[in-house]
């Protein structure tokens, strides 16, 4: 839209395109401009020519009169060049010169037209109040035998009203074109705006999920390759078992790692990565994805926590698992997850009991419990939980975490399900 107004913005006036109030004057004229203003001097000089030969007034000073308003007439068409740089200024002087020369009105009503679309209602006024006064003193002076008196005063007055209506409407008609521009240049920032906005939106999603299946799949191969560093006397085959669980964890993670990449390079916005038009959830939206975890797979996450070597005493008290809404089921997945990598990280050798209860209507509690202190700790980043925080908030649902009454750490969530 915007391209479509700035396509015909040399119409407008030089004194309505960038020029702040004050400063129009120092506008150089546009193409426009120009046309318009040799337009109005050609206008005015003809009409004036034609006018010349019908001056009416004193039968004894015919030729001097003529003569007189010729001169004048031909000073007021050049001094219509002026009217841009001193629009009220230029109108009042014409008025009262049009008040003795014939030739001269021409010019005053195109100074009169300049202040109506140009200048605010108060200068406008003043010129208008000024040409009312000075009509009586013209007609008196430059009477036509053709007409009566109040006619001709009559067809005066709707001359000016006309001049004054038609330099509203050009005015009214330039200020809303402006007013289109600003707002589609608006609305090409909100545009952009919001572009950017969803961009960040899906980063941090994306971000979140990644810091969640990451996290799992490094903490299970600290945990086996601890086994391996302070258990060398292992059997073969636990060994082996290990060895294949980090092989298969590492491999889990690099896969995830360059998809990851690969959405963020598609959705960065640079031209050479092809990517200048997509936001990263509409690259993300081409590539087909993974299926996604849900609360039906949770078994699976505890038993992998399970073989890892932590005793995990798991409570489902959901009578349909597979029935849980799919963003609901992805969200206690991902809250679950993190527990039980924190549960690693920081009590690797200690049982954690695992919670999920609830319903449609009463929500969904998860609940993960587990001692404070036990094996050795693997460092962390510290925004896991922050991040679950946020992702249940998004849904509109609320997670607390911190030590219990009983001395244990405490993850807890509530999540909202929809009747």
């Amino acid at each position: 839209m915007t391209e479509h107004v700035l396509e015909y913005r040399w119409l407008l006036p030089a004194t309505l395109q960038d020029a702040p109030e004050g400063r129009r004057s120092a506008v150089r004229r546009s193409t426009r401009d120009w046309i318009v203003d040799i337009a109005v001097f050609l206008l005015s000089a003809g009409l004036g020519l034609i006018t010349a030969d019908e001056v009416h007034g004193l039968v004894g000073a015919t030729e001097p009169i003529r003569a007189i308003d010729q001169v004048v007439g031909a000073l007021a068409c050049v001094a219509v060049w002026l009217r841009r740089r001193w629009p009220v200024g230029l109108a009042l002087v014409l008025t009262l010169v049009s008040t003795v020369s014939n030739m001269a009105s021409v010019p005053a009503l195109v100074a009169l037209f300049t202040v109506v679309v140009h200048r605010p209602f108060r200068p406008m006024a003043l010129v208008v109040g000024v040409n009312l006064l000075t009509l009586p003193v013209y007609l008196q002076l430059w009477p036509d035998p053709t007409m009566p008196y109040a006619m001709e005063a009559l067809v005066s007055v709707l001359v000016l009203l006309v001049v004054v209506g038609w330099g509203m409407f050009v005015r009214a008609r330039r200020q809303l074109v402006l007013s289109l521009r600003d707002r589609a240049e608006r609305a090409e920032v909100e545009a952009a705006f919001q572009v950017t906005r969803a961009r960040r939106l899906e980063r941090e999603r994306i971000a979140r999920e990644m810091h969640d299946v990451l996290a799992h799949r490094l903490s299970l191969l600290s945990v086996h390759a601890g086994a391996l560093e302070y258990r060398p006397d292992m059997p073969p085959r636990d060994v082996a078992r290990a060895a294949e669980v980090i092989r298969s964890g590492a491999h889990q993670a690099l896969q995830d790692l360059r998809e990851v990449i690969g959405v963020l390079r598609l959705g960065s916005g640079d031209p050479e990565d092809g990517g200048g038009s997509a936001t990263a959830g509409e690259a993300a939206s081409d590539r087909p994805d993974r299926p996604q975890p849900t609360l039906a797979t949770l078994a699976d996450l505890v038993e992998e926590s399970r073989l890892a070597g932590t005793e995990v005493e798991f409570d489902l008290r959901v009578g349909d698992p597979s029935g849980v809404p799919a963003g609901l089921g992805r969200n206690a997945y991902r809250i679950v997850q993190e527990g039980l990598t924190n549960a690693r990280k920081h009590a690797a050798a200690a049982p954690v009991e695992l919670t999920v209860a609830g319903g449609p209507g009463e929500g969904l509690t998860v609940e993960v419990v587990n001692p404070v202190t036990g094996g050795r700790s693997v460092p962390g980043s510290g925004t896991g939980l922050i991040g679950l925080t946020e992702r249940a908030e998004l849904m509109g649902g609320r997670l607390e975490y911190g030590p219990a009454p009983d001395g244990r750490f405490r993850l807890g969530a509530w999540l909202p399900w929809p009747e």
